[in-house]
Parts: C-alpha cells; structure tokens; sequence
C-alpha cells in the first residue's frame, strides 16, 4: 500500500501532469455569464465550462469574490481532461453578481442554491465538490454545515474556519489588524476612492473609523466585528468551529506554516479525523508556506517544498465524485487514474522545516510528542532546569511606538506587508523586547505542534499585551521566526467574559503561540522573545482597560516578567523524539538450505 502523499507518487504525478500538458487537451464547451437565481430573487453570474458532448459530469464548483474571468482558464484544463464539468461563479455583490457583498452571512445559502441549481443541469451528474483558497476556502465550510446532498467533498486551501479566530481576533482576542485593514482596502473601497498607503491607515485612530480612512466609506462587516470584540453570540452563529459536528462530506485542507489560518486548519482537521472513520475520509498537508504557496520567501527550503496541489485535487475528487467501481462514470479519462488504496494509509502530511523533509503521520496532534517545558532565567537564558530565586525581567510598552511586526503569518500582500521567516535581529535590539535563548544544541532537536508560553507578568495599568514569538538562531546569529501569539490581559481567563487587571498584581498567562514543524539542527539555538505589541498585525493596546475599538488616548505600561521560585515563567515546547532505529533483519545461516532461505 502506497501513501496518497509518497514523494516518489508526488514526483510521478508531476511528471504525468508536465506529460498530458503536452498532449492535446480536451475541447472545451462553454456557457458564459449564466444567471443563477438565489431563493430571494438575487442572481449570482456564472461561467460552466464542461468536455464536448452530451454526457453527465462530476462537477468542480469554486464560488469567489475575486473576480470569475471573463472566459476559461487554462489552468482548469486537467479538470477537463479528467472529465469534470467546471463552474466558477462571482458571490454575491461582487463583480457581474447582484446584490450587496456581505462576506460574514451570505456564503452558506448562496453556496447551497448553487449546488441545487448545479444538480438540475444536464451537463451535470448531480454530484460536486469544492476548490479555492482563502476566501474561497472559507466559501466551502460555510455550505459544508448546511449538508447538500450534492457536495460530496471540498478542498479548501489557506482557509480556516472560524470568522473570529481567524478572519478577525487572535486566540488571544487582538484584533488582526494589518489582515482585516489591508483586505477591506483591496476589495470594498468605495468607486473611486484613492487608498491611502498600508503603512498610514494601519495607524489611524480610532479603530471604529478605520473603515471610512481604508476603503472611504463605512462598512457593516468590519463594524459588526468591533461590536463584537468577544467571542460571543454573534461569533458563534456564525462559526464554523462551533458547528463542525455538523460537517458530515471528506475534507482535504492544505495549509502552510507561515499563513494565517494553519492553526485553525489543523484544529478542523484534528476535530474531523477523531470523530470520522480513520484513515478514511479527511486528509491535511501543511507546507513551508506563507498565505500565497508560490511566494518566494527569505528562506529557502529546498527543491521539495513544493506540492502538486492540482494532482492531488484530481485524485481526491476522482474518489468522491466518481463513486464505487460498481458505479463507473459515463467519462472515463484515458490519462493516469490511481486505486483508492493510495489515499489510505497516511492521513497528515507535513513539511517538517529544519531539515527540509516532507512526512507523513497518522494523527494531529502527533501522539508521540512530549511538552517539555524550557523555562525563562536571568541574564537572558532559557534552561531545561527550573532556575531558584531569579530577578525579573522589566520594560516599558509604549503603544505610540509599537514593537513592529517583521514576517510571520501574515495576510495579504507582501509587498506592502511582508510575510513568511525573516531575520528578528531588528527586533530584538528594541528595549521594549526581551530575548530569551537556550545554550547551542548538541543534537537535532524537533519541534511539532502547538507552542505555549506560561507567563507570570505583571503591569501598572488595567490592561494590556504580551506577545511570544519562537525563533530558531542559527550558528551565524541569523534569528528566523517560527511562529508567534498574543495575549490581550483582559481576555486571559476567558474569550468570552473579559476581566480588566488590578495594577501591580502578578498573573499566570497563557499565551497560545501557534503551531509549527521545525528541527532545530546541532548548533542553533531556541529563542523567545516577548514584548507587548505586533504591530500592525495585531492592533495596539492602549493600555487604558476602556473600549479599544473607540479609543484615542494611550499611555505607556511598565511591564514585569517573573521567572525562578514559584513563579516558572517557561516556553512549553512539543518535541518530538526520534524514532526508533529500524529491528535489523537476520542474515540466514549459512548451512541453511537454500530452499529454505
């Protein structure tokens, strides 16, 4: 039985695809601009294409609000020649659709009349599954809940599920500023308003305006949000993650270590795999991969780090939409067509960074990692040992002159906002950052999961951040970024009920700081910073304890962080131990018959 994700097929199915792109590919049958009405009147524009004939076909269904195109793509071509009908349509109130773009709400009805209408077609088979990154992706899980009995499966990239969680708060209830903010200015600017730069309206004050500063006029979705900072009612409603019990089609997501959506990728994924049959119905890979897989990034992981995501598409949809072998479509490709037996044995293919290597894996969160805590002393050290009595570590946050982002999982254009592992030396040299780092390794040290940071602080103000950031340091002092968090104070028992500080008081925070594969080869070092701003990707506190949204005066916290005593302040690290050396098989006996051997 082969892996539905072993390199060797990897390299097979790119060399078929690079093959059949140099064969003569399948005519193309188009239907342009096809109105689809919705269930209140409201038509969605439409563009089918499908192969030549009369016959029947699966369908592949991407629904987007960047723009249909005004006829075919190439890039679908091996749908077709696979023998899948391909339908793109503009959402609501986007490009040539009716209606007004309400991106929280409309996608799960809007999606669902699609499908209905797919299944009544005569180009159609009545059975459809789901592509698209991002907001496409997003598109997929909000009809995935309201199970149409014609969505066999999805495949959502670079996506996550949860509008809070993802689209709009941290887990530590921050507000993605720069993602929200840059998003809004790319796609709802009012007709001829002239945006100002990303690096102007990321400042403006206050937050609750910064719709009319970004895209010149006020917009419902970004202040139905700041209405909402907690994850309440509202929140819920809308969610995903809370109704993903109700998820009931085979979910294959892609993710990438350096995007914005990873963690909650994995969490959908890791929910999916524990309730459904194992091995069987959903599968996840996560790449070295910013928002965009084919960004370049500042660091290099090899010639492997790329997937064939289309091939990978194909299979999967060839599973699901195609049926049982006693259930043959009416289109048979005549190009590659793999067993189902190559889908079946590893359900999680991750990127391990590091050492550069794809792997497969069974479960998330891998069962054999161990947290291991590396706990934060004087001087700047991180040690495997709790350290005694120890002096804590002091700075002041200033929110006028926030610690800046530089990289990580950011979101959507890095050349205004740059993404992915960049060097954190520019950072760490600021006097509101402190820098933690453990003794150079001796051996390969691996790192697979979810990375916390147990924090005794204190501050002198009713509210507040903290910030964590993972770094791997390299022998040359070239500090590159794993993964990060932020912890809004008042959000520290609860993102549901927030309960402002008392100034001076020590608290245990939590502060979740993402997922991430990496080894740490011999010679590097683990690293941690920690400061009480990430800026502009998260919005800053202004350490007043009033409504963030609403507020313009700020003022300065004198931070303090504990660590040695009772006071263990300490990195929680998943290491993953090395496997086993394989059991050596014997050599046969010499005197053995060879018969026998």
């Amino acid at each position: 039985m082969t892996s539905f994700f072993n390199p060797v097929l990897r390299t097979c199915l790119l060399a078929l695809f690079s093959s059949v792109a140099l064969m003569a590919s399948a005519p193309v049958e188009k239907l342009l601009r096809v109105r689809v009405p919705m269930r209140d009147g409201v038509h969605l524009e439409t563009n089918i294409f499908h192969p030549v004939g009369s016959g029947r076909y699966p369908v592949v269904l991407l629904r987007t609000p960047y723009g249909k195109a005004l006829d075919f793509n190439p890039n679908y071509q091996s749908f077709l020649d696979h023998g899948y009908a391909l339908v793109i349509q503009d959402v609501r109130g986007r490009y040539g659709s009716e209606g007004v773009f309400e991106p929280l709400e409309q996608e799960g009805p809007d999606g669902y009349d699609t499908l209905d209408w797919i299944a009544r077609q005569p180009w159609s088979n009545g059975k459809v599954g789901m592509i698209g990154g991002s907001y496409l992706g997003i598109a997929q899980w909000k009809v995935a809940v309201l199970n149409n009995p014609h969505l066999k499966a999805i495949f959502p990239t670079v996506a996550g599920f949860d509008d809070y969680l993802d689209r709009f708060y941290s887990p530590g209830g921050a507000l993605k500023l720069g993602h929200r903010l840059l998003w809004f200015s790319e796609n709802q600017a009012a007709p001829g308003f002239i945006r100002p730069p990303f690096s102007v309206f990321t400042w403006h004050l206050p937050l609750r305006t910064s719709d009319v500063a970004v895209a010149g006029r006020t917009l419902a979705a970004y202040q139905k949000a700041l209405d909402h900072p907690t994850y309440d009612s509202f929140w819920r409603n809308l969610s995903v993650r809370a109704h993903l019990d109700q998820v009931h089609i085979p979910v294959f997501a892609v993710g990438g270590w350096y995007d914005n959506y990873v963690e909650s990728d994995l969490e959908a994924f890791a929910e999916l795999h524990r309730r459904g049959k194992p091995n069987t119905e959903h599968r996840i890979m996560i790449g070295p991969w910013a928002h965009n897989m084919a960004s370049k990034l500042d660091v290099d992981f090899g010639s492997d780090a790329s997937a064939p995501i289309r091939s990978y598409q194909i299979e999967w949809f060839d599973r699901w939409l195609k049926g049982a072998p006693d259930d043959e479509p009416q289109y048979k490709p005549t190009t590659w067509h793999h067993t189902r037996s190559e889908m079946d044995q590893a359900p999680v293919h991750i990127f391990v960074m590091g050492i550069n290597r794809w792997r497969d894996e069974q479960d998330w969160p891998l069962a054999r990692a161990r947290f291991t805590p590396l706990y934060l002393a004087s001087n700047g050290r991180l040690d495997w040992k709790p350290p005694r009595k120890d002096k804590p570590d002091q700075y002041v946050y200033d929110p006028r002159n926030p610690t800046p982002t530089i990289g990580g999982a950011v979101c959507c254009d890095p050349k205004v906002f740059p993404w992915g592992p960049e060097d954190q030396r520019p950072v760490e040299r600021r006097p509101d950052v402190l820098v933690y780092s453990s003794e150079p390794l001796r051996q390969e040290l691996e790192v697979t999961g979810s990375i916390r940071l147990i924090l005794y602080a204190a501050t002198d103000g009713l509210d507040t951040d903290f910030t964590a950031k993972l770094v791997d340091v390299a022998p040359d002092g070239k500090a590159i970024n794993l993964t990060d968090g932020i912890l809004r104070a008042r959000y520290r028992n609860s993102l549901e009920k927030p309960e402002l500080l008392r100034a001076g008081e020590v608290y245990k925070l939590t502060i979740d700081a993402g997922v991430t594969s990496n080894v740490f080869l011999p010679g590097h070092r683990i690293r941690l910073e920690i400061a009480s701003s990430n800026f502009p990707r998260f919005d800053r506190n202004p350490n007043t304890g009033g409504l963030v949204a609403s507020e313009t005066a700020m003022r300065k916290a004198h931070q303090t962080v504990h660590h040695g005593d009772v006071r263990l302040s300490a990195l929680v690290l998943p290491v993953v131990p090395e496997p086993p050396p394989p059991v050596p098989v014997s050599a046969p006996l010499a005197s053995t018959p060879a018969a026998h051997r």
